[in-house]
C-alpha cells in the first residue's frame, strides 16, 4: 500500500478529527478502520459538550476550548461538504443541574463554586427560575445550577462530517482494515500490519477509542485504556417538554469515579427529532454487552425524580457504548516515548465527542512543532500519574 505522513488508527470521532486536522495542514493521512468508520463509540452516545461535569483542572480547560470550536465547524463545514450535508445538529442549549436532597445541594453549589474560580459561567439559580428553564422539571429540587457553556452535537452525523472533511482535503479511509501488528525499522514504528495489507507512515496515532488498550498491545506498547460501558434509553417522539441539558448532581460523582461497579445517575434531554435521551450508567464489564434489566429500571427511576411526566412515556429502545477510562481520568494526547513515531489520542471516556476538536488541534501543534492552546504536558503519555501504569516496549 501506500506511503503516508501519518496513519490514524480508529474511524471514531478522535481518529475523523485528526485525520481532518492534519489533513488540512498538508499532511498526507491514512484513517484505519477495523469495520466502518462512526460504528463504534461514537454512534453510541448521546453528543454531549460539557463544561459542568468538569471540576478545575486539565481536562476543564480542554472543554473550554470545545464549544468555540464545534460552533466554530457547525458554521463552515459545508463550504467544504456542500450544503447538502446532513446538518450535525449542534446546539448551545445550556446545561441545567439539579439536587434533590439537602447535601446534594450543598456539594453541587460548592462545586459550581470552584467551577466560577477557574472561570467557567456556573449561575446558581432560584426554583422559580429553574422551572422557567424547565417548567416540567421536579418540585422536589433543592437547589439548581444554570451552565450556558453546556453544548450538544448529533454524534454519527458529525463523526461523518469529519471523516468527509478528511477525504475531501486529501486522507485515504481505509475501512476493513483491522491492525494486527507493527512495521519497526531502526527502533522506531514506521506502519502497521493489516489485515488487508501493510500502511506505512512516518508518525502513527492510536485512536482507538475503548479498544486503543488492545490496539497498543498489538503494537507492542500496552496502555491502561478499559472500556466502560454505558447504557441509554430512547423514549417515543412527544412536543417537547425538556429544553435543555437537565441531570442530577450525582452525575458528576459518577464521572469521577474510578469504581467498576455499576453507578446511575439522571441526564436527560431531548433531540430535534422529538424523542428524549435518558442516561447515564457507568460499569466496567470488558466489552460485554449483554442486555441487563437492571440497569435500565435505574436510569428510569432517575430521570422519573427529576421529570415525574416521563413516568407516563414510553421507551421505544435502549442502547449501549462502550467508553475509553483511564485511570486518572485524563485523555491520553501526545508521543509515547517508548516507541519513536507512535502517538496516542485516546482515553476520554464520556467526554470524547466535546474533546474531539481541541485534541485535534493539539495533535496538530504537537506535530508542527507549534506552541499549544494549552499546556500539552497535562495529557503526555509521560505525566506522573502514569508512571505506574505504562509497560515497556515490547
Amino acid at each position: 500500500m501506500g506511503r503516508y505522513d501519518v496513519v490514524i488508527i480508529g474511524g471514531g470521532i478522535i481518529g475523523a478529527a485528526c485525520a481532518a486536522e492534519l489533513a488540512g495542514r498538508g499532511r498526507r493521512v491514512a484513517l484505519v478502520e477495523r469495520g466502518r468508520v462512526a460504528s463504534g463509540t461514537s454512534a453510541h452516545c448521546e453528543g454531549n459538550l460539557l463544561v459542568s461535569d468538569k471540576g478545575p483542572g486539565a481536562e476543564l480547560e480542554l472543554s473550554k476550548l470545545a464549544n468555540a470550536a464545534w460552533s466554530s465547524l457547525a458554521g463552515t463545514f459545508r463550504d467544504e461538504l456542500g450544503h447538502d450535508f446532513p446538518d450535525i445538529e449542534f446546539e448551545a442549549k445550556g446545561g441545567l443541574v439539579v439536587a434533590t436532597t439537602d447535601g446534594g445541594a450543598a456539594a453541587l453549589l460548592d462545586f459550581a463554586s470552584t467551577q466560577r474560580d477557574a472561570q467557567v459561567s456556573a449561575e446558581p439559580v432560584t426554583h422559580a427560575e429553574a422551572r422557567e428553564l424547565e417548567p416540567w422539571i421536579t418540585e422536589r429540587m433543592t437547589a439548581a445550577v444554570w451552565y450556558p457553556g453546556d453544548s450538544q452535537v448529533q454524534p454519527t452525523i458529525a463523526n461523518e462530517a469529519l471523516v468527509a472533511l478528511a477525504r475531501a482535503r486529501g486522507a485515504s479511509i481505509l475501512e476493513h482494515h483491522d491492525v494486527v501488528g507493527a512495521i519497526r525499522e531502526s527502533g522506531r514504528i514506521v506502519g502497521v500490519r493489516t489485515s488487508a495489507g501493510d500502511v506505512r507512515g512516518a508518525e502513527i496515532v492510536v485512536a482507538a477509542g475503548p479498544w486503543s488498550g488492545e490496539v497498543s498491545a498489538t503494537l507492542g506498547v500496552p496502555l491502561p485504556v478499559r472500556p466502560r460501558r454505558g447504557v441509554v434509553l430512547v423514549t417515543a417522539k412527544m412536543p417537547q417538554r425538556v429544553f435543555h441539558k437537565v441531570y442530577d448532581a450525582d452525575y458528576v460523582g459518577a464521572v469521577g469515579s474510578g469504581d467498576a461497579g455499576l453507578m446511575t445517575s439522571s441526564v436527560v434531554e431531548s433531540t430535534p427529532g422529538g424523542t428524549v435521551l435518558i442516561g447515564s450508567s457507568r460499569e466496567q464489564v470488558g466489552f460485554d454487552d449483554a442486555f441487563r434489566a437492571n440497569v435500565l429500571g435505574q436510569l428510569a427511576v432517575k430521570a422519573i425524580s427529576i421529570f415525574p411526566f416521563l413516568a407516563q412515556t414510553a421507551v421505544i429502545r435502549s442502547y449501549s457504548g462502550f467508553r475509553p477510562f483511564m485511570p486518572d481520568h485524563l485523555p491520553l494526547i501526545g508521543q509515547d516515548v517508548r516507541l519513536p513515531g507512535l502517538w496516542h489520542a485516546t482515553g476520554h471516556e464520556g467526554a470524547g465527542i466535546g474533546l474531539s476538536l481541541p485534541t485535534a488541534s493539539l495533535i496538530g501543534d504537537l506535530m508542527d512543532g507549534r506552541s499549544t492552546q494549552i499546556d500539552a504536558a497535562l495529557f503526555s503519555p509521560t505525566r506522573a500519574t502514569l508512571a505506574s501504569e505504562l509497560g515497556a516496549v515490547a
